[in-house]
């Protein structure tokens, strides 16, 4: 097919094939990015926490009358470990996905003026490894014997010399290193070194990806003799509501006065930390469709206006022998050439759309991939949208060309 008689043809409609162009690149440096925050949305809401969520619940108690260091906790976590159903029960500082807890700065050298590792640093008690659970890479985990108990009431109190860290952790403060045990790290720019002896697969942050990607945590075998409690429990399969319903009523009865802050399967501390993630998901996922319904009724409308402008023209094209077929090749390939041009364009607009983004959201680089997803996505929706009238066009009997206009 020759192009000359298209390219001229568009030039006589440049003002609307250069708002359809625009159009189909804007839709696609809007599709691609969503299309790529979506992505990044979900894969984080399914990130993976460490613990077995199905089965383990957090169950936190404030004692306003209880004295620091009378037992209470040790009291506490014999009932919950009689409970029938319960596989584990241990005291731990702050929640996984939970968004609220602390994080702090790790380093390999205590340089005030060096650069830190951001890391979630979580308290808990040996049993911890058991009760959440976590799966050691590298070393062992800390026993009952480097406990040690501290109440930040007070002022000397001893500070912990051994850790498990995570993976995440461990590749950032030794990216180099195939095994981290037996390496010692430090705490800001304290002078007391921190031997790592082992290494779990993953354990997330309270925010996921916050304060640090969310992979960055660690782990000392440390209780503090403090008023606000929280237990980690891990039940056996299918025992989880009730055992949550009887610990609840189990430790109220252990200390007069106690208050429940919070009883939270960890299934439902997931579904509130990442349902801002789903609500942005489907806000993107209804932004895009209704650009490309736009983008469709675009070409809808510039097709079945050159048709209607053109009914002459494609009877003379029929009457010299033109076939169906024919007219409807000659817009179909007017449309490819509109959509490639507004997907040269767009591709540009995409990645400069997401410089921006990665400018002031910390959002990810634009997977290439994408602008060949959404390039291929507007090329089908050009041709499909072009469809109907290109068929109107085909329809046309060579008897137009012989009317008077």
């Amino acid at each position: 097919m020759e192009l000359r008689p298209i390219l001229s043809a568009m030039l006589r409609s440049k003002t609307g094939v250069l708002l359809i162009a625009l159009q189909i690149a804007l839709t696609l440096a809007i599709l691609t990015n969503a299309l790529s925050v979506i992505d990044d949305r979900l894969r984080e809401a399914k990130r993976p926490s460490g613990l077995d969520e199905a089965n383990t619940f957090h169950l936190a108690v404030i004692d306003r009358e209880a004295k620091l260091g009378d037992g209470v906790v040790d009291n506490d976590l014999g009932h919950l470990r009689a409970l029938p159903g319960v596989e584990a029960a241990a005291w731990v500082s702050q929640v996984p996905l939970m968004q609220s807890g602390s994080n702090n700065g790790y380093q390999r050298q205590p340089d005030p003026s060096g650069d830190y590792v951001i890391a979630t640093n979580y308290m808990v008690d040996a049993e911890a490894f058991k009760a959440w659970p976590l799966r050691l890479t590298e070393g062992r985990s800390f026993g009952a014997d480097a406990m040690i108990e501290v109440d930040r009431t007070l002022p000397g109190q001893p500070a912990p010399r051994v850790a498990v860290i995570t993976q995440g952790l461990a590749r950032a403060l030794w990216p180099d290193a195939s095994a981290v045990v037996g390496k010692s790290f430090y705490e800001g720019s304290a002078s007391v070194p921190i031997e790592v002896i082992g290494v779990v697969e993953t354990l997330v942050s309270p925010w996921g990806r916050g304060w640090n990607d969310g992979s960055n945590a660690v782990l000392f075998p440390v209780v503090e003799r403090q008023r606000y409690n929280i237990y980690a429990v891990r039940t056996a399969p299918g025992q989880l509501d009730r055992v949550m319903k009887e610990a609840e009523a189990t430790l109220l009865a252990q200390v007069p006065g106690r208050m429940v802050s919070y009883n939270e399967a960890m299934a439902e501390t997931r579904a509130d930390r990442y349902g801002g993630e789903h609500t942005l998901v489907n806000g993107l996922l209804v932004v895009v469709a209704l650009l490309l319904v736009m983008t469709a009724s675009g070409i809808v409308g510039l097709a079945s206006l050159w048709v209607n402008q053109r009914r002459k023209q494609i009877g003379v094209r029929r009457a010299l022998g033109a076939r169906r077929v024919d007219i409807l090749r000659l817009f179909v390939t007017e449309n490819v050439m509109i959509t490639g041009i507004g997907i040269v364009v767009g591709c540009g607009f995409a990645l400069g759309l997401n410089a921006l983004m990665m400018d002031q959201l910390e959002l990810p680089k634009l997977p290439l991939g994408y602008l060949g997803l959404g390039s291929a996505v507007l090329l089908l929706l050009g041709i499909t949208a072009v469809l109907g009238p290109a068929l109107r066009a085909a329809s046309v009997p060579p008897a137009v060309a012989t009317r008077s206009a």
